[in-house]
C-alpha cells in the first residue's frame, strides 16, 4: 500500500508541474485524482499497520519515527484535499493545489523515507541501528511474493485512479457540452 501511495504521489507531483507549465485543467484532474487515491492507500496502510503493531509490539501505536512520519505525510495530503475542496474557482483551485503538491511531495519523502532511516530509535527493520531485511538470510520465495505484491498494489492504485480520472473527464465533457 505504501509503494502504491508513493508511486501515485510521484505521478501527482509530475502532473502538478505539467499543469503549471500548460494551465490545462486535465493535468490538474490527473494530479488531484492520484493524490486522492494515494491518501486512501495511506490511510489503509496506517490502519493495517496499526493492527500489525498491536500483535507485533503490543500496542496500536508507538512513538516510532516511521509511523509518525507516515502519519504526518498522510495528514499533509489530507490537508491538500481539504484545501482543494475549500476553493470554488477551478483555476485558482488547480494553481494552489499544484503549488501545494510541489512543496508537500519533498516533505513527504523526508518524513516517510529519509528521517526514519536516520532515526536510531525506530522499531522498523532497516531504520537507524536495526538490521535491514536485506541482511537477513531470506530465501527467494519471499522475494517472489514481495515484488509481485508491490506491483499488484501499484497496479490496483493506478487502476482505481484511472477510473476516477475517466469519470472526471466525462463530467468535464458533459459540463462543456451544456455550455
Amino acid at each position: 500500500m505504501w509503494f502504491a501511495m508513493i508511486a501515485l504521489l510521484t505521478i501527482s507531483v509530475i502532473y502538478s508541474i505539467i499543469y503549471l507549465k500548460t494551465f490545462d485543467l486535465k493535468y490538474d484532474i490527473i494530479a488531484s485524482k492520484c493524490a486522492s487515491v494515494s491518501v486512501f492507500f495511506g490511510l489503509m496502510g496506517l490502519a493495517t499497520g496499526s493492527v500489525w503493531a498491536k500483535f507485533t509490539w503490543g500496542d496500536w501505536w508507538t512513538a516510532d519515527t516511521k509511523l509518525n512520519g507516515a502519519a504526518i505525510g498522510v495528514l499533509m495530503y489530507l490537508a491538500y484535499l481539504i484545501l482543494r475542496n475549500s476553493l470554488e474557482d477551478e483555476v485558482k483551485k488547480a494553481r494552489v493545489a499544484a503549488v501545494y503538491s510541489i512543496f508537500a511531495y519533498p516533505l513527504f519523502i523526508v518524513f516517510a523515507l529519509i528521517l526514519p532511516k536516520m532515526a536510531a530509535n525506530s522499531m522498523h527493520p532497516g531504520s537507524g541501528d536495526t538490521v535491514a531485511f536485506n541482511e537477513y538470510p531470506l530465501n527467494n520465495k519471499l522475494r517472489m511474493t514481495f515484488y509481485p505484491a508491490v506491483m499488484g498494489w501499484i497496479a490496483m492504485g493506478w487502476w482505481i485512479t484511472t477510473l476516477l480520472i475517466r469519470n472526471a473527464f466525462l463530467i468535464l465533457k458533459k459540463q462543456s457540452d451544456e455550455v
